[in-house]
């Protein structure tokens, strides 16, 4: 069933549905990392158990964001909650960006202690690395079905954290060899990917979060112009909601028009924003249009 297809509330269900599932997956991938980091004496595994306890917090903290932003709006967020959504990619982009650094870091460490690797440990963190693809993929493809800026965001952190586990596992099997070298190098291309990743959230987000422009103002007259009884516009604003696109605009109609004409009028523009914008939230002023009522 397609996002369209569904309420919102049965959106964000099933939105929390799939963040609890991936919740537990990254739990068991945790204490996996955890076991071997230990038993091989990998402190760049032991690292990589810290990348997935941060995907844990960020699946709760998902979880609980998603639950406050199906709230209603209400007297303290008339606009709704989901800004929520938007805030929480945010922190998640902010947390791919800081994993950037943190690989970097990492990668100009000397780690001079030796590690130990089996084939048994390998296959482990092997079936670890098809675990965090598989959910993340999973997770993507949800998130498209579902529309879902916040299921989106963190798919790419999981994929990222699987690519952390990549650069791990080369890193400590030629580590193992005598060639740490290879290890600091796949270390900074993993974190320019990740940076690549953080950096196309970021530009998703920021715009919402300062309020940019959601339309084209120009566009939006043009098309309010071409509604009966609809002689300018004088003001354009909308931004984003997170989930959809709020506008507010002042319209000049005749002066002399009856309150419940000017009503009608507004309700038509109303319904063509909707139609040719997608805009779900649309606050129309109506003035009279004096100058051309002296041009006449």
């Amino acid at each position: 069933m397609a996002a369209h297809d569904l309420t919102g509330s049965q959106r964000d269900r099933r939105v929390q549905v799939v963040l609890v599932v991936e919740g537990i997956a990254n739990v068991v991938v945790l204490l996996v990392k955890v076991a071997v980091g230990i038993s091989t004496g990998s402190i760049a595994i032991l690292g990589d158990a810290l990348h997935s306890l941060a995907d844990v917090a960020n699946n709760a903290v998902g979880y609980f964001i998603v639950r406050a932003s199906e709230r209603p709006a209400d007297e303290d967020h008339p606009y709704g909650h989901r800004k929520f959504v938007t805030i929480a990619v945010f922190v998640l982009a902010t947390t791919l960006a800081v994993l950037a650094v943190e690989l970097v870091l990492g990668a100009v460490r000397d780690v001079s202690h030796e590690v130990g690797s089996t084939a048994a440990e390998l296959l482990v963190m092997l079936g670890v690395l098809t675990v965090n693809v598989s959910i993340s993929v999973w997770e993507f493809l949800e998130g498209e079905r579902l529309d879902s800026d916040i299921l989106r965001a963190d798919a790419r952190h999981t994929f990222a954290d699987a690519l952390t586990t990549v650069a791990v596992i080369v890193g400590w099997q030629v580590a193992s060899l005598g060639y740490p070298w290879v290890d600091r190098v796949t270390a900074v291309i993993v974190a320019a990917i990740v940076a690549w990743f953080a950096l196309g959230l970021f530009r998703r987000v920021l715009p919402v979060l300062v309020d940019e422009a959601a339309l084209d103002a120009s566009e939006v007259a043009n098309v309010v112009r071409t509604v009966p009884g609809v002689r300018d516009v004088k003001r354009i604003r909308s931004r984003s909601m997170g989930s959809g696109v709020s506008a507010d605009l002042v319209i000049l109609v005749e002066p002399t028009l009856a309150l419940d004409q000017a009503h009608e009028i507004c309700d038509a523009v109303e319904a063509t924003l909707e139609e040719r914008f997608g805009a779900a939230d649309v606050t129309v002023h109506v003035e009279p249009d004096r100058a051309g009522q002296r041009a006449t």
